[in-house]
């Protein structure tokens, strides 16, 4: 297939460079002009504006949209729609919030323009290890881009199949799913994210009582000087909390068992609000996922080190650096090309 991806950050490069490793045909803008050259050297088709994507793409046309959620992927969206035609379809890949999609869906659908939203997950190791996606939008136009998800989804790889799963959906083994309606794609994603927070705060607290067992303020022989480097690595083989998180956690530590280059500053992008905030409309107590949450807030005033574990986690999956740090951090997962551009964000 033929597909126009806009925004090549993190993700939208990654996206563009694994469905041209299946075959298929992509077309790239970016607002960065050797983003897009860089692209085009790899085998895409590089174009100067919004306006030059579509009349490049044969129709009916499908545009990928890969920017951060909010005015940016709105503005975007918005000035395509003015230049599709009935039958093409606008794909946004990001973490638009999606009550925001079930608007765009219902004005875009006046002039025949469908909206799927793909929630997706898989950061920047998503070229290699294919992306998890959680689809919204028209069945017909979910069918029809089916080739591309099935070229970006990671597949069902060594992991064993679940019992009794005979009638279900094959398209979930293979890592990607229709979810519903238009929304309901980023709303099971902005879950998935709210869950996230969940696990990183479990792990990183879990760490800080480790590395505080050696407390002055503990009696001498309760104190215990616990490498974490080896006990993160062990936890990840035949342990029942092993995970990707995990790794990532093992990965960092091993280089830095302090974790000196990171502040313990962290950001939420957003998903993890919009979690709670659906739990409240609809009287669902999320203890932990609200704490989670929280916690990122308190510690941009004071800084432990949970916190600094929660850093290292959000570097390793999604390439979130903190203010204070350089682009080149050597945590830093590269793309193709070896760097990581900041148009978009990792998921």
């Amino acid at each position: 297939m033929q597909i126009g991806i806009v925004g090549l950050g993190r993700m939208g490069a990654n996206i563009s460079r694994r469905l041209m490793r299946a075959g298929h045909k992509t077309v790239v803008y970016d607002i960065n002009v050797s983003t897009r050259e860089a692209l085009g050297k790899d085998g895409a088709t590089p174009v100067a504006s919004l306006a030059d994507m579509v009349k490049t793409l044969d129709t009916p046309r499908a545009l990928w949209v890969m920017l951060p959620a909010g005015p940016i992927t709105e503005s975007t969206v918005t000035e395509l729609a003015t230049l599709l035609k009935a039958d093409d379809i606008i794909i946004d890949g990001g973490n638009s919030y999606y009550k925001d999609d079930i608007r765009r869906a219902k004005t875009f659908e006046a002039a025949g323009i469908h909206y799927v939203d793909v929630g997706t997950s898989g950061g920047v190791w998503g070229l290699d290890r294919g992306y998890c996606m959680m689809i919204g939008g028209p069945k017909a136009a979910v069918d029809r881009l089916d080739p591309i998800f099935s070229a970006l989804a990671p597949g069902i790889g060594d992991i064993s199949r679940t019992p009794n799963r005979d009638g279900h959906d094959p398209r979930a083994e293979q890592g990607y799913i229709h979810a519903g309606p238009s929304g309901a794609g980023h709303f099971v994603k902005m879950v998935h994210n709210g869950i996230e927070y969940g696990l990183m705060q479990a792990y990183a607290e879990g760490f800080d009582i480790l590395k505080n067992k050696a407390s002055a303020d503990l009696p001498a022989d309760e104190r215990y000087v616990l490498n974490m480097a080896d006990i993160s690595e062990v936890w990840r083989r035949g342990s029942v909390i092993s995970s990707w998180l995990l790794d990532l956690s093992a990965m960092a530590l091993a280089r830095d068992p302090q974790l000196v280059e990171f502040s313990g500053f962290v950001q939420d992008s957003g998903e993890g609000r919009w979690t709670v905030e659906a739990a409240i409309e609809e009287a669902v107590p999320v203890d932990v996922l609200a704490t989670a949450l929280f916690t990122r807030f308190r510690s941009r005033q004071e800084h432990n080190f949970a916190e600094k574990m929660l850093s290292a986690m959000r570097l390793g999956f999604g390439g979130h650096v903190e203010a204070h740090q350089s682009a080149d951090s050597e945590m830093r997962a590269p793309d193709h090309a070896g760097h990581v551009s900041t148009t978009d964000k990792g998921n």
